[in-house]
């Protein structure tokens, strides 16, 4: 099956959801074990349940939601703490989902931003459309650099063999790494000596806004998740697959059934801290390695009031030092509350993982100064995302690293023999490191056992 027919096929999708709760009255299956109650592993155990099967989710947080997590410690400001967009609402089953269930959502604009460089200087309308200008043009000759070349390599190294960067003045080289963080490394997740050349941005698009929920993504999470039979707290350690079954063993105790949908987050097979008995194909292995697993972090700043461009949806800053706080998103729009959210991504992502939550405010505090002057007002709470230490996912999404391309991801997809099925977004080969990518592989691997 090709990309396209694997999209129109995916896109049929929203007729799934006239058949929510109505799994008592199908003459049921067989029984399927999901492991994980993420995006992925919820549209499986909904869409089998559906079909007539009998499911168990094995969950090994204390949670639902996977990468999907809204943090409710603001009991007036429920946040995102990953996933936090719906990108591009047509035809995106997401939106589907979100429409049914009466979602809340507030669009928001990555041009509506301000830019500041150093001395506190708010770049002009003309200054950044000449500054993307000049960035979208190196590139361009990355891409055609690539599409030349018979070995893949990095857009870094990319970067280097078409520009000479010791030539860029300190200005020039702050901007172009600021333009490659806020459109590449933050949108992969990948740092740019990380990311393919050749197939970085090998992955299809929809059309429209990019929506944020006001109430977050717990109001498809929790509707997904009711009513399905979810286990929680069941660490998987090992699972046992043969041609008439599978026995998966957790921290909690030893489930068995006639197939199962693996939704483990790619960094967590990467670790090999789960068995495979008998081991995974050369293949899927190779896959598992060549892929990359990102790091995108999040810091939100709560302040007792609004100091900031309250118009704009983003603030930017061209800092000294690569990625330090580059973006900001202004929650105010979202919450109605004084709120900005900061990311870092890649390599000062990983660097700050290591730092206390004191360093790591500090950090972002002095970049808002810089931005707005040491008279603005201090944070009165904030909360600090670690996703590459966190050992139920080691990262944040999927990237296609330098070997990589996007049958990669589909070699990750494929099934071992007729009881061992893959899903979660780095299986998504159209939609990767994407929620909506997530929930279409879990469709996709739940379809492939009911034929």
């Amino acid at each position: 099956m090709n990309r396209r027919n694997f999209t129109q096929m995916m896109l049929t999708i929203p007729t799934f959801l006239g058949m929510l709760g109505k799994a008592q009255s199908l003459q049921r299956g067989g029984k399927v074990i999901v492991i994980g109650a993420g995006m992925s592993g919820l549209a499986a155990a909904r869409t089998l349940v559906a079909a007539g099967y009998t499911v168990q989710v094995l969950e090994g947080r204390d949670r639902i939601g996977g990468r999907t997590w809204t943090s409710e410690y603001w009991r007036d400001a429920p946040l995102d703490m990953g996933a936090s967009w719906i990108e591009g609402t047509e035809k995106n089953p997401l939106s589907a989902l979100a429409d049914k269930f009466g979602a809340k959502r507030v669009a928001t604009d990555e041009d509506n931003m301000i830019l500041y460089g150093p001395n506190r200087q708010a770049f002009s309308e003309s200054r950044v459309e000449s500054l993307e200008a000049r960035c979208e043009e190196i590139l361009k000759r990355v891409r055609k650099l690539a599409r030349k070349s018979d070995k893949d390599i990095s857009i870094q190294d990319a970067i280097a063999a078409t520009l000479d960067l010791k030539s860029l003045s300190t200005s020039d080289r702050q901007q172009l790494d600021f333009y490659l963080n806020n459109t590449l490394e933050q949108d992969y997740a990948g740092d740019t000596s990380e990311l393919s050349a050749q197939s970085y941005d090998d992955q299809g698009e929809f059309e429209g806004d990019s929506v944020m929920f006001v109430d977050g993504y717990k109001t498809i999470v929790d509707r997904l998740a009711k009513g399905l039979d979810i286990r929680l707290r069941q660490v998987v350690k090992q699972i046992s697959h043969t041609q008439n079954g599978v026995t998966i063993t957790t921290s909690q105790g030893v489930f068995t059934a006639d197939k199962v949908i693996v939704t483990l987050p790619l960094g967590v097979l990467k670790k090999n801290i789960v068995q495979f008995v008998p081991p995974l194909p050369e293949e899927k292995q190779r896959a598992i390695s060549l892929l990359g697993m990102g790091v995108l972090n999040k810091l939100y700043l709560r302040f007792p009031k609004v100091f900031w461009d309250a118009d704009y949806d983003w603030l930017g800053y061209i800092d000294e030092q690569k990625g330090r706080w580059s973006g900001w998103v202004n929650c105010f729009k979202l919450t109605q509350k004084p709120i900005l959210l900061g990311f870092n991504s890649a390599v000062f992502a990983k660097e700050t993982e290591r730092w206390s939550d004191k360093d790591i405010v500090s950090s972002g505090m002095k970049v808002l100064r810089s931005m707005y002057g040491n008279s603005i007002p201090a944070p009165i709470d904030t909360q600090i995302t670690r996703w590459a230490s966190d050992p139920f996912t080691f990262g944040s999404y999927s990237f296609i690293a330098v070997g990589a391309t996007h049958t990669t991801h589909e070699q990750l997809a494929k099934p071992v023999g007729n009881t061992l099925f893959f899903a979660g977004e780095a299986t998504n080969a159209v939609h990767p490191a994407s929620a909506h990518g997530a929930y279409l592989s879990g469709v996709r691997a739940a379809r492939e056992i009911i034929g």
